[in-house]
């Protein structure tokens, strides 16, 4: 019916695609009719030059169509999911999953990988001995009712033309575009089924939106995206200008997530995990049970050492150590005033946590350990930062990107975590 040129021309010139081109170039991608540049170069056009809802709408809409689409009605209690629109340390799922699930919710968390200087969930789970990503939709099913939360992979079935577009997002250039993002994430998360979702969507130097007027775009349109599938959505804008609690990298997350679980654990890790719940367990039509409590008394532990065992991996096993560290001193005495989330997460990527091309691993154990935040009182020679990897050699590159991140002054800089609120 059309020709996959003349498609990436229309956008290109700042044109409106239609229904049929939307549906035809999501479908021809999906078979592999149009080739990984073509459609990069879409994606690049889009970019550049936008949709309108309809074309947004419509092409979340044919994303899902490539595949399946999943039912949870058969569970014994409702569920909820959450995305997070991606920044640096946001381990959030972690505690998160099984936090929703000790409070009676069943979590359907299907997650990605890291997509440029952001970290994936599945790429820190992987770091845990036997854990593995890839369920069966009957696996999935058994574990929601059985235990109550999932943390997996998408199936090959779900949303399959989004699992193909969303790696070459990554090595293309084009993660940020809007309307890539909202029909991404929210083809996934309607094809998926469940019957709550809450948005997590990130604002700031370490985001992939930088500015508020863009997340709450994003946010907006996601939300609008749900609510017409008939998914009870809401999205809360949290700032992403420092990293999330004290790890940036895989293995350095998990064990930070598992503090959280204990009952301890960073503040504003803790704050968004219970501010979180409480949005997921609200909009699943629970407001009787305290997060915060299922937190302390060690419920969401346990559901994580079930949830985690029901997917091969070892709750026991020590994580994996970087064998190749180093740290960064403070240069003088008073507040740190800055540390800039996107250098932070760069770092980390250049230590060996983030992929240049789509098919490249992770390590395990590289990252970037804070011991300061904005706020607090260092003095000179005090460790800022160590840094973790695998291979000395990549020490210099994340020290080039770190040489700016950090500035130390004499006011305290006013944060809040949680910037507003958007519904339907």
């Amino acid at each position: 019916m059309f020709d996959a040129v003349d498609v990436i021309r229309t956008k290109r010139d700042k044109g409106e695609l239609t229904d049929d081109q939307i549906d035809w170039v999501i479908a021809a991608y999906t078979r592999g009719d149009v080739a990984d540049e073509q459609m990069a170069s879409l994606a690049m056009a889009i970019l550049l030059n936008g949709m309108d809802r309809r074309e947004i709408a419509r092409w979340t809409t044919a994303m899902i169509a490539s595949g399946e689409r999943m039912d949870f009605a058969k569970l014994s209690r409702p569920t909820a999911d959450k995305h997070s629109t991606g920044g640096v340390g946001d381990k959030i799922t972690l505690p998160l999953a099984p936090l929703v699930a000790a409070c009676g919710v069943a979590v359907p968390q299907l997650s990605g990988r890291g997509l440029g200087h952001t970290g994936g969930t599945l790429d820190k789970l992987e770091s845990i001995p036997g854990w593995r990503a890839a369920l069966s939709n009957d696996e999935l099913m058994r574990q929601l009712e059985d235990v109550g939360a999932v943390i997996c992979a998408a199936g090959d079935g779900l949303a399959p033309a989004d699992k193909k577009l969303y790696a070459l997002r990554d090595v293309t250039g084009t993660v940020e575009a809007i309307p890539l993002i909202a029909s991404s994430i929210m083809s996934k998360k309607i094809a998926e089924g469940t019957g709550a979702l809450v948005l997590d969507v990130k604002v700031g130097t370490g985001a992939f939106m930088k500015e508020l007027a863009h997340a709450r775009e994003l946010a907006e349109t996601m939300v609008a995206l749900g609510t017409d599938e008939g998914v009870n959505t809401v999205a809360l804008l949290t700032d992403m200008s420092t990293p999330l609690g004290l790890t940036a990298g895989h293995s350095l997350e998990v064990r930070e997530s598992l503090e959280v679980l204990a009952g301890g654990g960073p503040g504003d890790v803790v704050e968004l995990t219970v501010a979180l719940a409480t949005e997921m367990l609200a909009a699943a039509g629970v407001t009787d049970v305290d997060p915060a409590e299922k937190l302390r008394d060690g419920s969401a532990m346990d559901v994580w050492r079930r949830m985690i065992a029901a997917q091969g991996g070892d709750v026991d096993a020590p994580l994996p150590v970087a064998p190749e560290q180093q740290v960064i001193k403070a240069e003088s005495s008073g507040v740190l005033t800055k540390l800039d989330a996107m250098a932070v997460g760069v770092a980390a990527w250049r230590l060996g946590a983030g992929r240049a091309r789509k098919e490249d691993p992770v390590s395990d154990v590289a990252g970037v350990e804070l011991h300061a935040k904005p706020g607090d009182q260092v003095t000179e020679g005090q460790p800022l930062m160590t840094l973790h990897t695998e291979d000395t050699a990549r020490f210099d590159r994340a020290l080039e990107v770190l040489a700016s991140a950090v500035e130390i002054g004499s006011t305290a800089p006013d944060h809040r975590l949680i910037i507003d609120r958007i519904t339907a």
